[in-house]
């Protein structure tokens, strides 16, 4: 009998001078970053709360605490191949993930295909099982302020054949 499990994924940051800007695992051109203990990247915190959530397994923080000098400054990339090893040990495999970054600047929308490539390559998934959506605040709240970044997520993982 085949399974499937949903789960949902939401990370927040603020936005800083001096750091990098990382979505996805790939470096955008800004003057900002996100500030955060690992490289901060939202939208992969965001994919792997949602995993970690749809095999019922935690969240990030108790796989990757901020307070544990291991993961300052980590490429947030082994932290979703960490959840979905984990999800692997209990019979779930990734099928598809759905994501939003909510970031007022700059504009993302060249960057999508490398994002989508990386987080396919990354979860071993075929391109077309990665969305990756982009969305502004319309300049309301932190995030249309520019203050800060926020990323959602939704994963859909299969447990069986």
């Amino acid at each position: 009998m085949t399974e499937f499990r949903t789960g949902l994924g939401w990370d927040t940051h603020r936005l800083v001078a001096g750091r990098l800007l990382i979505l996805g695992g790939v470096r955008v051109a800004s003057e900002v970053g996100l500030e955060g203990h690992s490289d901060a990247d939202v939208l992969a915190h965001a994919i792997t709360d949602a995993i970690l959530g749809a095999a019922a397994l935690g969240d990030i923080g108790m796989h990757f605490p901020d307070s544990d000098p291991r993961w300052a400054g980590s490429d947030s990339l082994q932290f979703l191949r960490h959840a979905q090893d984990l999800a692997a040990a209990e019979g779930l495999q990734v099928v598809n993930v759905d994501a939003t970054v909510v970031l007022e600047r700059p504009k993302l929308k060249d960057y999508r295909p490398a994002i989508r490539e990386k987080l396919a390559r990354t979860l071993g998934l075929e391109l077309e099982r990665v969305s990756v959506k982009f969305k502004t605040a319309e300049r309301v709240g932190p995030v249309g302020e520019g203050r800060s970044a926020e990323a959602q997520a939704v994963v859909t993982l299969r447990k069986g054949t």
